[in-house]
């Protein structure tokens, strides 16, 4: 017998939120179209006119698919949820459904100050809220039910993952240029917590 409290209807709307999020990614890239052919202009320029709009889309596509990867792998530790779980869920989808908006300015706006630290603000955000997520699930056993605990590893991952995007901000607000390519250290999280936790054992 399921739980009056199971997490599937939780899932099941998260999934939607995230899919619309990403379905709304490309809406600036579809008005191009008619731009175009109000303009006489040939369809090629969709493409070689539009390169910042095409790595907006792309970029914020590969982070909301990391980032419901994630959720989806948090939430296989979860068997019923919490009031304090839901609401952690709802300020990550948030942070999801918010995405489209910074990535229209970055698309259509050189990588000024504002723009950027306003992109790298909402993902600080959403691996906040995630992060808050990894510990209620790790802390409260009636979450988890008789599935397994959230390791220690997993709770580096996002723990340093959060650090990543604390200084993707700093060095945005400094050159606001660099800010992106800060992201790039996203790979080293799991390479490092792995590590520690190889000295600790």
């Amino acid at each position: 017998m399921k739980s009056e409290r199971s997490s599937e209807r939780l899932m099941f709307f998260t999934d939607a939120v995230v899919a619309i999020a990403l379905t709304l990614l490309v809406l600036p890239l579809t008005e191009l179209v008619p731009e175009l052919v109000a303009e006489h202009a040939p369809a090629s320029e969709a493409i070689t006119h539009n390169w910042a709009k095409i790595f907006s889309f792309v970029l914020s596509f590969a982070v909301i698919g990391r980032s419901w990867f994630t959720h989806h792998r948090t939430f296989e530790h979860v068997r019923a949820y919490s009031g304090p779980l839901v609401a952690a869920n709802f300020c990550w989808l948030l942070t999801i459904a918010l995405l489209p908006f910074p990535t229209q300015l970055i698309g259509a706006y050189p990588p000024d100050r504002f723009t950027v630290v306003f992109y790298l603000g909402t993902l600080l955000a959403g691996s906040l809220c995630h992060t808050v997520l990894v510990f209620l699930v790790r802390r409260d056993p009636q979450i988890r039910g008789d599935a397994e605990p959230v390791s220690d590893e997993t709770l580096g991952n996002f723990v340093l993952s959060t650090g990543v995007f604390v200084l993707a901000v700093v060095v945005a607000l400094i050159k606001p240029g660099l800010g992106y390519y800060a992201l790039l250290l996203l790979f080293f999280p799991s390479i490092i917590s792995r590590r520690v936790l190889r000295r600790r054992l």
